[in-house]
Protein backbone atom coordinates (compact mmCIF):
# COMPACT_ATOMS: atom_id res chain seq x y z
CA UNK A 1 0.00 0.00 0.00
CA UNK A 2 1.25 3.07 -1.34
CA UNK A 3 0.72 5.52 2.41
CA UNK A 4 4.23 7.23 2.94
CA UNK A 5 4.00 10.44 1.40
CA UNK A 6 6.80 11.99 2.90
CA UNK A 7 9.29 9.23 1.00
CA UNK A 8 9.31 9.68 -3.10
CA UNK A 9 11.25 8.39 -6.32
CA UNK A 10 13.28 9.92 -8.58
CA UNK A 11 10.42 9.32 -10.94
CA UNK A 12 8.50 11.57 -8.78
CA UNK A 13 10.45 14.48 -8.28
CA UNK A 14 10.92 14.78 -11.81
CA UNK A 15 6.98 14.59 -12.49
CA UNK A 16 6.84 17.19 -9.66
CA UNK A 17 9.56 19.50 -11.00
CA UNK A 18 7.88 18.98 -14.95
CA UNK A 19 4.44 20.00 -13.39
CA UNK A 20 6.04 23.41 -11.80
CA UNK A 21 6.95 24.32 -15.04
CA UNK A 22 3.44 24.28 -16.22
CA UNK A 23 1.34 27.88 -15.75
CA UNK A 24 -2.34 28.07 -15.67
CA UNK A 25 -3.99 28.56 -18.94
CA UNK A 26 -1.29 27.39 -20.96
CA UNK A 27 -1.65 24.61 -24.12
CA UNK A 28 0.65 21.81 -23.84
CA UNK A 29 1.43 19.02 -26.10
CA UNK A 30 2.42 16.08 -23.66
CA UNK A 31 3.04 12.37 -23.99
CA UNK A 32 2.97 9.51 -21.82
CA UNK A 33 5.14 8.64 -18.99
CA UNK A 34 6.08 11.25 -16.91
CA UNK A 35 5.35 14.43 -18.76
CA UNK A 36 1.80 13.04 -18.50
CA UNK A 37 2.10 12.65 -14.78
CA UNK A 38 3.52 15.70 -14.38
CA UNK A 39 0.56 17.62 -16.79
CA UNK A 40 -1.82 15.72 -14.67
CA UNK A 41 -0.37 17.00 -11.29
CA UNK A 42 -0.30 20.74 -12.51
CA UNK A 43 -3.95 20.67 -13.93
CA UNK A 44 -4.83 19.33 -10.60
CA UNK A 45 -2.82 21.86 -8.31
CA UNK A 46 -1.94 25.39 -9.10
CA UNK A 47 -3.23 25.20 -12.97
CA UNK A 48 -6.87 24.07 -13.18
CA UNK A 49 -7.12 25.64 -16.98
CA UNK A 50 -4.00 24.51 -18.50
CA UNK A 51 -5.51 22.40 -22.03
CA UNK A 52 -3.65 19.30 -22.92
CA UNK A 53 -3.21 18.62 -26.44
CA UNK A 54 -1.54 14.77 -27.57
CA UNK A 55 0.14 13.94 -30.66
CA UNK A 56 -3.07 11.68 -31.42
CA UNK A 57 -5.59 14.17 -31.90
CA UNK A 58 -7.21 14.54 -28.76
CA UNK A 59 -7.61 18.17 -27.18
CA UNK A 60 -8.42 19.44 -23.66
CA UNK A 61 -9.29 15.69 -22.89
CA UNK A 62 -10.19 14.45 -18.91
CA UNK A 63 -9.56 10.78 -18.85
CA UNK A 64 -11.07 8.83 -16.18
CA UNK A 65 -7.54 6.68 -16.01
CA UNK A 66 -4.00 7.19 -16.62
CA UNK A 67 -3.82 6.66 -20.35
CA UNK A 68 -1.23 3.92 -21.33
CA UNK A 69 -0.21 6.20 -24.77
CA UNK A 70 -1.19 9.29 -26.37
CA UNK A 71 -3.91 6.68 -28.80
CA UNK A 72 -5.41 4.98 -25.39
CA UNK A 73 -9.76 5.70 -26.49
CA UNK A 74 -9.35 6.62 -22.41
CA UNK A 75 -8.08 10.08 -23.88
CA UNK A 76 -12.07 10.55 -26.04
CA UNK A 77 -14.58 10.91 -23.47
CA UNK A 78 -14.65 14.37 -22.11
CA UNK A 79 -12.49 15.48 -24.44
CA UNK A 80 -13.32 19.00 -26.59
CA UNK A 81 -12.31 17.65 -29.66
CA UNK A 82 -10.90 14.76 -31.55
CA UNK A 83 -9.10 14.65 -34.36
CA UNK A 84 -5.58 12.87 -36.39
CA UNK A 85 -2.11 13.54 -36.12
CA UNK A 86 -2.55 16.75 -38.62
CA UNK A 87 -5.00 17.99 -36.06
CA UNK A 88 -2.55 17.79 -33.00
CA UNK A 89 0.65 18.65 -34.50
CA UNK A 90 -1.44 21.32 -37.09
CA UNK A 91 -2.04 23.12 -33.59
CA UNK A 92 2.44 23.20 -33.22
CA UNK A 93 2.65 24.41 -36.66
CA UNK A 94 -0.07 27.03 -36.15
CA UNK A 95 2.53 28.63 -33.34
CA UNK A 96 -0.12 28.44 -30.87
CA UNK A 97 1.30 25.65 -28.20
CA UNK A 98 3.06 27.62 -25.16
CA UNK A 99 4.71 23.87 -24.08
CA UNK A 100 5.89 20.79 -25.61
CA UNK A 101 7.35 17.76 -23.90
CA UNK A 102 10.88 15.99 -25.08
CA UNK A 103 13.33 13.04 -24.40
CA UNK A 104 15.36 11.54 -26.82
CA UNK A 105 18.37 9.45 -26.47
CA UNK A 106 21.04 11.79 -26.71
CA UNK A 107 21.18 15.73 -25.91
CA UNK A 108 24.24 17.82 -25.64
CA UNK A 109 25.20 21.13 -24.13
CA UNK A 110 23.13 23.52 -26.70
CA UNK A 111 20.01 21.43 -26.29
CA UNK A 112 19.43 19.31 -29.23
CA UNK A 113 18.18 15.73 -29.21
CA UNK A 114 19.20 12.54 -31.00
CA UNK A 115 16.28 10.17 -31.97
CA UNK A 116 17.80 8.28 -34.97
CA UNK A 117 21.40 7.08 -34.46
CA UNK A 118 24.15 6.34 -32.29
CA UNK A 119 27.29 6.69 -34.16
CA UNK A 120 27.51 7.08 -37.92
CA UNK A 121 24.54 8.04 -39.42
CA UNK A 122 25.26 5.41 -42.17
CA UNK A 123 26.61 2.81 -40.41
CA UNK A 124 25.08 3.16 -36.96
CA UNK A 125 26.02 0.90 -33.98
CA UNK A 126 22.73 1.59 -32.95
CA UNK A 127 19.14 2.50 -34.90
CA UNK A 128 16.37 4.39 -33.19
CA UNK A 129 12.86 4.75 -34.50
CA UNK A 130 13.26 8.32 -35.53
CA UNK A 131 11.85 11.68 -34.32
CA UNK A 132 8.20 11.19 -34.61
CA UNK A 133 6.70 14.37 -33.83
CA UNK A 134 9.45 15.41 -31.31
CA UNK A 135 10.76 17.56 -34.63
CA UNK A 136 7.75 19.30 -34.91
CA UNK A 137 7.57 20.61 -30.96
CA UNK A 138 10.97 21.19 -30.77
CA UNK A 139 10.37 23.91 -33.86
CA UNK A 140 7.25 24.84 -32.86
CA UNK A 141 6.35 25.85 -28.95
CA UNK A 142 7.42 28.63 -27.45
CA UNK A 143 8.77 26.74 -25.29
CA UNK A 144 10.12 22.60 -24.88
CA UNK A 145 11.14 20.99 -21.16
CA UNK A 146 13.21 17.85 -21.69
CA UNK A 147 12.95 15.06 -19.62
CA UNK A 148 16.01 12.90 -19.92
CA UNK A 149 17.95 9.78 -17.65
CA UNK A 150 21.32 11.56 -16.79
CA UNK A 151 24.25 9.35 -18.14
CA UNK A 152 27.73 10.51 -19.43
CA UNK A 153 26.86 8.99 -22.81
CA UNK A 154 23.46 10.23 -23.06
CA UNK A 155 24.88 14.04 -22.56
CA UNK A 156 27.53 14.32 -24.92
CA UNK A 157 29.26 17.57 -26.49
CA UNK A 158 27.86 17.12 -29.45
CA UNK A 159 25.01 15.07 -30.48
CA UNK A 160 25.67 12.33 -33.53
CA UNK A 161 22.18 13.22 -35.43
CA UNK A 162 20.11 16.14 -34.41
CA UNK A 163 16.95 15.14 -34.86
CA UNK A 164 15.13 17.64 -32.82
CA UNK A 165 16.48 21.48 -33.31
CA UNK A 166 17.95 22.73 -29.88
CA UNK A 167 20.23 26.18 -30.08
CA UNK A 168 22.31 24.59 -32.70
CA UNK A 169 25.89 25.75 -32.35
CA UNK A 170 24.76 28.39 -29.70
CA UNK A 171 24.28 32.13 -29.82
CA UNK A 172 21.58 33.12 -32.11
CA UNK A 173 21.93 30.50 -34.51
CA UNK A 174 18.46 28.93 -33.89
CA UNK A 175 17.27 32.60 -35.24
CA UNK A 176 18.96 32.48 -38.28
CA UNK A 177 16.81 29.41 -39.41
CA UNK A 178 13.92 31.19 -38.69
CA UNK A 179 12.09 28.58 -36.09
CA UNK A 180 8.91 30.12 -34.68
CA UNK A 181 9.65 28.45 -31.53
CA UNK A 182 11.94 29.47 -28.73
CA UNK A 183 13.57 26.08 -28.48
CA UNK A 184 14.29 24.22 -24.64
CA UNK A 185 14.07 26.75 -22.19
CA UNK A 186 14.66 23.46 -19.01
CA UNK A 187 16.13 20.23 -19.03
CA UNK A 188 14.79 17.71 -16.24
CA UNK A 189 16.85 14.64 -15.57
CA UNK A 190 17.65 12.20 -12.97
CA UNK A 191 20.43 14.17 -11.71
CA UNK A 192 19.06 17.67 -11.47
CA UNK A 193 17.70 20.50 -13.57
CA UNK A 194 19.26 22.64 -16.02
CA UNK A 195 18.65 25.59 -17.95
CA UNK A 196 19.88 27.67 -20.76
CA UNK A 197 22.17 31.00 -20.86
CA UNK A 198 20.20 33.21 -22.56
CA UNK A 199 23.11 35.05 -25.00
CA UNK A 200 25.28 31.70 -25.54
CA UNK A 201 22.54 29.28 -24.74
CA UNK A 202 24.53 26.52 -23.10
CA UNK A 203 22.80 24.67 -20.21
CA UNK A 204 24.08 25.02 -16.98
CA UNK A 205 23.32 23.24 -13.70
CA UNK A 206 20.27 25.19 -11.68
CA UNK A 207 19.88 22.48 -9.30
CA UNK A 208 21.11 18.90 -7.88
CA UNK A 209 17.96 16.69 -6.76
CA UNK A 210 18.04 15.78 -3.51
CA UNK A 211 20.51 12.32 -2.84
CA UNK A 212 22.58 13.87 -5.90
CA UNK A 213 25.40 16.63 -5.70
CA UNK A 214 27.16 18.78 -8.23
CA UNK A 215 30.39 16.66 -8.47
CA UNK A 216 27.83 13.66 -9.95
CA UNK A 217 25.96 15.69 -11.95
CA UNK A 218 29.50 16.94 -13.72
CA UNK A 219 30.97 13.42 -14.02
CA UNK A 220 27.63 12.44 -15.36
CA UNK A 221 28.12 14.96 -18.30
CA UNK A 222 30.06 14.81 -21.34
CA UNK A 223 31.66 18.14 -21.30
CA UNK A 224 32.81 20.53 -18.71
CA UNK A 225 29.26 21.82 -17.32
CA UNK A 226 28.91 25.27 -16.44
CA UNK A 227 26.94 25.51 -12.54
CA UNK A 228 25.10 28.17 -12.47
CA UNK A 229 26.91 30.19 -8.65
CA UNK A 230 23.86 30.08 -6.84
CA UNK A 231 22.98 26.59 -7.80
CA UNK A 232 20.82 24.86 -5.16
CA UNK A 233 19.02 21.21 -4.31
CA UNK A 234 16.18 21.23 -6.07
CA UNK A 235 13.05 21.49 -3.69
CA UNK A 236 12.01 18.47 -2.20
CA UNK A 237 7.95 17.28 -3.02
CA UNK A 238 5.53 18.28 -0.47
CA UNK A 239 4.07 14.98 0.62
CA UNK A 240 0.60 15.94 -0.83
CA UNK A 241 1.62 16.56 -4.29
CA UNK A 242 3.52 12.38 -4.13
CA UNK A 243 -0.19 11.51 -2.77
CA UNK A 244 -2.01 13.30 -5.95
CA UNK A 245 0.61 11.90 -8.27
CA UNK A 246 0.44 8.28 -6.64
CA UNK A 247 -3.64 8.06 -5.60
CA UNK A 248 -5.24 10.43 -8.49
CA UNK A 249 -2.84 10.46 -10.90
CA UNK A 250 -1.32 6.68 -11.71
CA UNK A 251 -3.59 5.00 -8.63
CA UNK A 252 -2.80 1.64 -10.82
CA UNK A 253 0.91 2.25 -11.09
CA UNK A 254 1.03 2.35 -14.86
CA UNK A 255 4.23 4.63 -14.80
CA UNK A 256 5.16 4.88 -11.26
CA UNK A 257 6.58 1.99 -9.14
CA UNK A 258 4.26 1.27 -6.23
CA UNK A 259 5.60 2.12 -3.15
Amino acid sequence: MRSDYTKFTMQEMMAVAAAREIKDGEKVIIGTGLPLLGAFLAQKTHAPNMVAIYESGAIDCKPIRTPFSVADSVLVPGSAMQGGLMEGLGIVHAGELDLGFLGGAQIDKYGNLNTHVIGDYRKPKVRFAGSGGANDIGAGCKRTIVMMLHQKQRFPEKVDFVSTPGYFGGGKERETYGFYGNGPSVVISTLGILRFDPETREMYLVSYHPGATVAQVKENTGWDLKVASDVYETERPAPELIGILREECDPTGVFLKKQ
